[in-house]
């Protein structure tokens, strides 16, 4: 742990204490976080999904996250909270050692998620989600710096029981210590609100899964505090990238015509670098 860990860790708690919701944007590579942070954004997340794309995989290892961790803590001064996935275990305090790994590559905030990776099972049982959850909550409070750790229910996202699940998840788990609050998978500002007003700690929306008519200043509305996108940003590229390449399998090059300048790129990296 460094001071400016240490540094980055009080800026991302207090940025979950205001009234008003932050945006956390989703970079892939070191690239893609300084042109984050040359825009302005105050905070960023990593996106496992992301690292998959990068690997032409559809998941990524333990090992490729973690390096993703240390990757994205370094490109910017900016506060980084890490996408960990189930932790890479089912067993509660081997998944939560994710978390001390995650600190240990320069992030100040995680998540915990309650999907398997089991198809025949893709939600955790109630009991062991929730003991999951202990179990990392424990693991944050032993570290140097005030890790925020968000906990994850994911049922949305299987088809698994619905939101009164989701509900029951999320109150389980603020009751467990965990910081934030995610049930990615939630669709309408009507769903939303009512996993606002069911918790008392700050809900994390992800708008990758929502109806895009939906802007920030309707989720500050309904109390949300943190604002995502997941593997959209990465998932928005990779649909250029294939548009671009279309054009060039059928011989066409208009797509050349909308690049962003090298010159441009340049300013924009140096400007995230030091943001």
């Amino acid at each position: 742990m460094t001071t400016d860990q240490m540094a980055r860790a009080t800026r991302f708690r207090a940025l979950h204490e205001r009234s008003e919701p932050f945006l956390l944007p989703n970079p892939w590579d070191a690239g893609t976080a300084r042109l984050l942070a040359g825009l302005g954004f105050e905070a960023l997340a990593t996106t496992s999904l992301g690292v998959a794309n990068t690997m032409g995989r559809a998941r990524a290892g333990r090992r490729d996250i973690l390096d993703n961790c240390r990757v994205i803590s370094e490109a910017t001064p900016l506060p980084v909270n890490a996408d960990l996935e189930n932790g890479y275990a089912d067993e509660p305090a081997e998944a939560a050692k994710m978390i001390q790994d995650a600190c240990a590559s320069g992030v100040v905030g995680a998540s915990i998620e309650d999907a398997s990776g089991d198809p025949r099972a893709p939600i955790y049982d109630f009991g062991l989600a929730v003991e999951r959850v202990h179990a990392a909550v424990e693991a944050a409070r032993s570290l140097p710096v005030p890790l925020v750790l968000t906990a994850r229910a994911e049922n949305l996202l299987y088809g698994v029981a619905g939101l009164d699940d989701t509900i029951r998840r999320l109150q389980a788990f603020e009751s467990a210590g965990a910081d934030v609050l995610y049930a990615p998978g939630l669709r309408t500002l009507d769903q939303m609100r009512a996993v606002v007003s069911s918790v008392g700690k700050p809900v994390n929306v992800v708008m990758g899964f929502a109806d895009p008519t939906i802007t920030l200043e309707r989720l500050a509305g309904i109390g949300v505090r943190r604002v995502s996108v997941g593997g959209a940003l990465s998932r928005l590229a990779l649909r250029s990238f294939l548009d671009g390449a279309r054009q060039m399998r059928e011989g066409r090059f208009g797509f050349v015509a909308e690049m962003a300048s090298i010159s441009e790129l340049h300013q924009a990296f140096e400007r995230g670098r030091g943001a």
